[in-house]
């Protein structure tokens, strides 16, 4: 970070290039396939705004960590205990998000669209029960603040109020935090309506299409939530994933739209013949 611009041009550039580079990362695309799974499975009207809802609930805790740091004149340094904190609020709601998408595909009807359902009590119950009420767009939100209890987004929010400094103060602060924020919701916003699309049209393809798109959802949410783990567990898995970020986002875009052209595929072998031909 040594090497940020010291032009305000430049440096509000180069922040709004950093939140959509950070809106990439596996676990907000992840966290937003499966939170975008549920709500549209259940019909909810904001399922294709997930993604604009979730990076929402992330941008409140950046600009408030970037108020505050410029209030306290930059002075602020995350505690090291945020990482191991953020790191374990993502990974148990990942893993959460891809055992209830796993339990969908397994216990649904072999001929049907497959649903969030047949789940009954316990905490599964009650989260999609939340979900469906109508302050279920405030809990999408929620989640997204949850997200950003971590070292790495508190110490950039921290960084937009060191770099203001040579600015001004608190309103440089805040305009780069916006500008990081608008940044990670057009990659988060994209992404969440991205695959409330992909899942609207292999649902209309055949059942079997939707079973392929569920599982593919299931398998990131696990796949980024073991990641996380194998992270938090090796020093030297850390160092290796450091800088691959992107990399690892990009793998998780590619997956899912594998995952819709396999299913228009699948849907494909498994339709009737036409009568007659």
């Amino acid at each position: 970070m040594h090497d940020l611009p010291t032009n305000w041009s430049a440096l509000c550039a180069l922040v709004f290039l950093l939140g959509m580079r950070h809106g990439l990362d596996a676990d907000h695309l992840a966290a937003i396939d499966g939170l975008t799974r549920i709500t549209s499975r259940q019909g909810r009207a904001y399922a294709r705004y997930c993604g604009a809802l979730f990076s929402l609930g992330h941008g409140v805790v950046v600009l408030s960590i970037a108020a505050l740091a410029g209030v306290l004149g930059a002075r602020w340094v995350p505690p090291s205990w945020f990482e191991a904190l953020g790191s374990l609020i993502s990974i148990g709601f990942l893993a959460f998000i891809g055992v209830v998408n796993l339990r969908a595909v397994l216990f649904a009807d072999p001929e049907a669209v497959v649903p969030l359902v047949g789940m009954r009590g316990r905490a599964v119950d009650r989260l999609l029960s939340r979900l469906g009420r109508p302050q279920g767009a405030a809990a999408v939100v929620g989640v997204g603040s949850l997200f950003a209890l971590s070292f790495d987004t508190l110490s950039q929010s921290a960084l937009f109020a060191v770099m203001a400094v040579q600015f001004g103060g608190i309103e440089h602060a805040l305009t780069l935090g916006l500008l990081f924020v608008l940044g990670m919701l057009a990659s988060d916003g994209a992404n969440g309506w991205w695959i409330s699309h992909l899942i609207g049209r292999t649902d209309r393809l055949a059942a079997v299409a939707s079973r392929v798109m569920t599982m593919a959802v299931a398998s990131v949410s696990l796949l980024v939530a073991a990641i996380g783990i194998a992270r938090l567990a090796s020093h030297e898995f850390e160092g290796w994933t450091e800088g691959k970020e992107l990399a690892i986002g990009a793998a998780v875009i590619v997956l899912i739209g594998a995952s819709y052209l396999v299913a228009r595929r699948v849907a494909a072998l498994h339709r009737p013949p036409v009568a007659g031909s």
